[in-house]
């Protein structure tokens, strides 16, 4: 039996059914992809560090980059750890740092043996936006460019003042695990003539190099942040830890980076360091003091 259909509803379904058919031809609209931080690495050139931040796919829309008092952490708004006296920080939209599953495509910590440039510090990578901080030694001018094939965020950072190469006493992870002594080994750093023992706790807080971290060598920080309040008088060098401080029972900790690490300064003899409330073992007289807080 057939049933004939009321001319109404016919020619809605002749009008309805070309826009449920792709014309032949045509693609569909695909979202753009975000683009994808690839690598992060610094160079010295006469007069200047280079930073740049490769991309996998197109540069980011927009990209901010400005001095700044110290870094949080996107989101949580929590303050972020970065070494130097003077902080750069670099927000990237979009941009991301991670593939399709979530993996970090660059490291989130990275340090340099730069006249100026000591650590860049990834401080966000959250819902398209990055956010990176570069530690340096000193504020000074810098310039901002983007390149091409393939693309790339380029900072250029004024680094014209001398520096000299000092030692920066690690733990030797192997080391330290077969019990071979000296736990702490020394590495070079160049830091600026007139501000030695600022300059060489902030590389020492910088951490391990890339490659000095591959050779197992790591920086015990005992829960602290940075270092602040250094000075050097009468032979007596200071400094006062920020942040927290734990030994975590250990007879390794931090001490054992700094004492090495000052005491190579031809104007100390002692070393004394301070917990973050500002107390130490034995605040006066020559001789070495650490807080209770270092102790195992």
């Amino acid at each position: 039996m057939s049933i004939n259909l009321p001319a109404v509803l016919v020619a809605s379904a002749c009008l309805v059914a070309p826009s449920l058919v792709s014309p032949v031809g045509v693609a569909a609209a695909v979202p753009p992809t975000t683009p994808t931080l690839v690598d992060v690495r610094a160079s010295h050139h006469p007069g200047f560090d280079r930073i740049v931040f490769e991309f996998d796919g197109d540069l980011p829309a927009s990209h901010g980059v400005r001095y700044v008092d110290r870094l949080v952490a996107d989101g949580s708004g929590l303050p972020v750890r970065v070494a130097g006296r003077a902080i750069l920080r670099v927000v990237l939209d979009p941009a991301q740092a991670h593939d399709d599953g979530g993996r970090p495509t660059v490291p989130r910590r990275t340090a340099y043996a730069l006249p100026n440039v000591m650590t860049t510090v990834r401080a966000g990578d959250f819902e398209a936006v990055t956010t990176y901080g570069i530690g340096l030694a000193k504020r000074t001018p810098f310039e901002v460019t983007t390149l091409e094939d393939p693309s790339r965020l380029v900072i250029d950072v004024r680094a014209g003042f001398r520096t000299v190469q000092r030692r920066v006493f690690l733990l030797d992870r192997d080391r330290f695990v077969d019990n071979v002594e000296p736990f702490f080994v020394p590495v070079m750093r160049p830091v600026r003539p007139g501000t030695p023992a600022t300059d060489l706790m902030d590389r020492l807080f910088a951490g391990p190099l890339p490659g000095e971290r591959r050779d197992g060598l790591r920086l015990v920080r005992s829960r602290a942040t940075g270092i602040t309040d250094v000075s050097v008088a009468g032979g007596i060098a200071r400094v006062r830890l920020t942040g927290r401080c734990s030994s975590g029972g250990s007879t390794v900790t931090v001490a054992g980076s700094i004492m090495p690490t000052l005491r190579r300064l031809p104007s100390v003899d002692w070393v004394k360091i301070y917990d973050p409330a500002g107390r130490t073992a034995s605040p006066t007289g020559p001789t070495d003091s650490i807080p209770a807080c270092l102790e195992p």
